[in-house]
């Protein structure tokens, strides 16, 4: 059996930085046709992330920073993303995603589509999955209820992160990752780990908890359903040593992309990618759960089978934390596309 069944990482993620125009744009270089883009600006603080996929439509907005509703730009030359194109997407001029001459980065993910009609769970569902990457957008309309939405992916996925899209609720990153029990985070905010009310997903279904933040009565919902995959993705946790001599965690790949958060602390999020740093030791981020602009702490060196941590601090590395990460590749350690040093 080969290593991996994923050939070339860029063809279902990719980070592509650009810079701002404040007119009209076409950012291609992507890689794949994106069916789900998160978009920060590096070198101002003053618009939200923004997440936009393909099965709401573009030009509607959700903000991994806020607990606002859904935004709806629009897809005219004022807009934010217009279209999602076979190497990228295009932009209006809209300020959040295309202010003029602010660096912005981008982090986008391969689905399928505009999606299809799923019935296997108790309430229907519209499903855009892509069942080689391991990621599935699934949108339904929720009951208020304890239920279930299927989510296409064959295979019981790690991590499912979810938002209301009608109401001002938190964000939801629920994960079997760190003990196999269905634990969950806030994406919006520092909160430590807490202990979900959700049954964990199976092969076939994301299970529902009885609230607005899970499955609001008559609210549209969205949930982006992540499963693991050989030299491709891999989902996981660590301990500190609190020595700059930092641990080493082992993917199977060279990383491009890591998220990353304490468990046991109200520390931020950091994202961490190869575009944006494109030698060890790497240092700079963006915060999922803040506004700030691009800044730099903490020092990783991005390996050709894993990840290096190589600072003490509290947020990455400090004796008696834990922390969770999601890391999707940029090579495979071996294969068509064997990785090479940075």
């Amino acid at each position: 059996m080969a290593y991996t069944t994923i050939k070339k990482s860029t063809d279902y993620f990719n980070t592509k930085l650009y810079t701002g125009n404040g007119s009209t744009q076409s950012i291609t270089g992507v890689g794949h046709q994106p069916d789900f883009v998160w978009l920060k600006q590096r070198s101002s603080g003053v618009y939200y992330h923004r997440l936009q996929d393909s099965v709401r439509g573009a030009g509607k907005a959700i903000y991994s920073n806020r607990t606002d509703a859904e935004g709806d730009f629009g897809t005219g030359t004022t807009g934010s993303i217009r279209t999602f194109d076979t190497d990228g997407f295009s932009i209006g001029s809209d300020a959040g995603s295309n202010d003029n001459n602010v660096t912005m980065a981008s982090w986008n993910w391969k689905a399928n589509g505009t999606g299809s009609s799923n019935t296997d769970g108790s309430i229907s569902s519209t499903v855009s999955a892509n069942t080689t990457a391991g990621f599935s957008i699934v949108k339904w309309t929720g009951n208020g209820g304890t239920a279930s939405v299927g989510h296409g992916l064959g295979v019981k996925p790690n991590i499912v992160i979810k938002k209301n899209l009608a109401a001002s609720t938190n964000w939801i990153f629920s994960t079997t990752i760190i003990d196999g029990s269905n634990d969950f985070f806030y994406l919006n905010t520092t909160a430590a780990k807490g202990d979900s009310g959700e049954t964990a997903p199976t092969a076939s279904l994301v299970n529902l908890y009885a609230n607005s933040e899970n499955n609001g009565n008559g609210n549209g919902m969205i949930a982006y359903c992540f499963a693991e995959k050989k030299g491709y993705s891999k989902f996981g946790s660590y301990n500190g040593n609190g020595n700059a001599n930092g641990p080493f965690v082992y993917t199977g790949f060279k990383p491009a992309f890591i998220l990353q958060k304490r468990i046991n602390d109200t520390s931020n999020w950091h994202i961490f990618d190869i575009k944006r740093d494109t030698y060890n030791s790497m240092n700079k981020y963006l915060l999922p759960n803040d506004v700030s602009v691009e800044s730099t702490a903490g020092a990783w060196d991005f390996l050709s089978n894993g990840f290096k941590v190589r600072s003490a601090d509290n947020w990455q590395n400090q004796s008696g934390g834990s922390y969770i990460y999601m890391a999707f590749a940029d090579e495979p350690l071996v294969g068509d596309n064997p990785a090479t040093a940075r």
